[in-house]
């Protein structure tokens, strides 16, 4: 109801004020307060909407394509289904022999990033000056700030026959190929590696070193028998970046690979040049398919509480 206004004319009924923006968003609140599921549904609908339209919906669309054909004449995509192009990739020792290399590299890679980061990330966390750390942490991630192509065309000028590697070693370089591919991909993905390991070492109390030298333990039994136990989820969990972004990198293995051919390599040259885009969907099973039976693996060490 209106409430009455003295005037000179009299008293004028005046019209009830609209209810503010305040009091209104304080309606709603108080309406979802009780309604957590409600709640919750609402905050995640738009990000799993995404996930499962951009995301799962562009697998699917993979795999679909996996199962069309080409025609051999025209060139163009038939949309029938066959399992002819997985039985080709799976069967044929050419696809076998790249998939096996591809996984050997990105396996190396991650033992070669979890090899540097463990001490790298134990004097960061355990040894350094606060100032210190700080700046390691910044001198870290520095490289990601980069660009990728730049820092892939700087390792294949240190690696060039008449570069400066050859210049400091006599004319000894590895030039380009299998190890100039794993060098710049363990240089690329090594602060993916570092980061996960200096968060879990940052979670070790000192407490266990004192404990452990307190029992008899020396150095080496300390690493094996506390530190590397309690860090070796964070190494999974940096494992799973170096791991997967191994296997689908293309471009620094065209530049420093010279003749290499990776899985990456494969599908592009066929999705590209050969224009067969259901091979090239069918090639790129065996990496989605690496990496699924890789997170399973993973899941088992709590890497993924880690990540």
């Amino acid at each position: 109801m209106g409430h009455q206004v003295a005037t000179d004319q009299g008293l004028i009924s005046k019209p009830p004020a609209a209810p503010s923006v305040r009091g209104r968003r304080g309606a709603v609140s108080a309406f979802f307060a009780p309604k957590r599921k409600t709640r919750l549904v609402l905050l995640l609908s738009a990000p799993m909407l995404w996930l499962v339209v951009a995301y799962l919906g562009s697998i699917g669309v993979l795999l679909t394509s996996a199962l069309w054909t080409t025609d051999f004449f025209t060139g163009n995509v038939a949309h029938t289904y066959s399992i002819a192009n997985l039985h080709e990739v799976y069967t044929q020792p050419l696809y076998r022999n790249v998939a096996v290399r591809t996984i050997s590299v990105a396996l190396l890679v991650t033992v070669i990033d979890a090899l540097i980061a463990f001490p790298m990330a134990f004097y960061m966390s355990k040894i350094a000056s606060p100032r210190m750390r700080k700046l390691l942490v910044v001198a870290v991630l520095t490289p990601l700030w980069a660009s990728y192509l730049v820092k892939a065309y700087a390792w294949r000028s240190l690696l060039a026959p008449n570069g400066p590697l050859s210049w400091l070693t006599g004319g000894h370089t590895p030039g380009y190929g299998l190890t100039a591919t794993v060098i710049t991909l363990s240089y690329l993905w090594l602060p993916y590696m570092v980061i996960p390991v200096y968060a879990g070492f940052e979670r070790v109390p000192r407490s266990l070193f004192e404990a452990s030298a307190d029992l008899g333990a020396g150095a080496g039994r300390t690493v094996r028998s506390v530190l590397i136990p309690m860090v070796f989820p964070a190494i999974a969990a940096g494992s799973i970046f170096t791991f997967s972004l191994t296997l689908g990198d293309y471009i620094a293995v065209g530049i420093v690979g010279g003749k290499t051919q990776l899985l990456a390599n494969v599908i592009y040259g066929q999705l590209v040049t050969a224009n067969n885009q259901p091979l090239a969907a069918a090639l790129s099973t065996v990496p989605l398919v690496a990496i699924v039976l890789y997170l399973l693996a993973m899941r088992r060490t709590g890497a993924l509480e880690n990540v």
